[in-house]
């Protein structure tokens, strides 16, 4: 008998897979969550029906999410991870040789311990010495934290439940405040095709607490649509004014110069979102 996982993106639309195993499955005080084998994307993290990482597509979303602030930054130190207890975007940042610590700050420990395990090239990065983790909520350690990371990057889940705070402009508003002078912030926005109000609102809100403000896109197969937005806030750099000689030729298999740029140029439909 054939075992297919799918995930019902929209009330009218889904995405489906063979699976070869279910490896791991656990209701955690958060979320229900999974670990399962696919024939098309290998292992993959699943998170109350929802797809967050496989090890086939994941380098996309990690990359993204990482490199066009962390080039733009001229000196990036100290980075805090809001999220993102998969390790992924942890270990793109290492990747940076002027980061001297990154601070993973996830609310649930099973997403750590599970990824460790299971998702170990995802993870690797965790043990990193320059590593700090610290499991507790997003939310709150920022409103805490002032002047104290030059990066911070959002790698919520979708806008539901608990991670309904973290698309909030009062939410953005403290990320601003734990940011030094020079600080940017990256926030993962969801798809420009289904979740057009939320990146609007969610663009609006950055927008209002930094003076610059950039949407940027990547394709992502198992994400809704397959096409997926990233908000930019900083309080002085623009991604689009780093020169193309400043731009390291790091161990990457979607970001390179040309996409960096790239990235920031919207198709109409997108860009029609940041007018409304």
């Amino acid at each position: 008998m054939e075992l297919w996982y799918t995930e019902k993106q929209t009330k009218a639309y889904g995405i489906t897979a063979k699976v070869r195993e279910t490896l791991y499955t656990v209701q955690t005080p958060y979320q229900h969550l999974a670990v399962i084998d696919t024939e098309e994307f290998g292992r993959m993290l699943v998170l109350d029906g929802m797809v967050q990482t496989t090890v086939r597509d994941e380098f996309v979303y990690h990359e993204m999410i990482a490199h066009p602030a962390l080039v733009a930054h001229p000196d990036p130190k100290r980075v805090a991870v809001i999220g993102g207890g998969d390790g992924g975007v942890v270990r793109e940042v290492l990747k940076h040789s002027a980061v001297e610590q990154v601070t993973l700050v996830e609310i649930d420990q099973e997403v750590i311990e599970a990824s460790r395990r299971y998702l170990p090239e995802i993870a690797a990065g965790l043990a990193d010495p320059r590593v700090e983790i610290l499991v507790t909520d997003g939310i709150q350690h920022v409103r805490d934290t002032r002047a104290a990371y030059d990066i911070v990057l959002v790698d919520s889940t979708e806008p539901v439940g608990a991670a309904v705070g973290l698309f909030s402009e009062s939410f953005y508003r403290n990320i601003y405040q734990s940011l030094k002078d020079d600080g940017m912030m990256v926030a993962q926005t969801e798809s420009p095709l289904f979740n057009a109000e939320l990146i609007t609102q969610s663009y609006r809100g950055i927008e209002r607490a930094f003076p610059v403000t950039k949407l940027y896109l990547a394709s992502i197969p198992t994400y809704p649509s397959g096409l997926w937005s990233f908000t930019l806030g900083s309080k002085r750099a623009c991604p689009l004014a780093v020169e193309r000689s400043d731009i390291p030729d790091l161990d990457t298999e979607y970001y390179n110069d040309a996409v960096h740029y790239g990235a920031f140029q919207l198709p109409n439909f997108a860009a029609r979102l940041l007018r409304k």
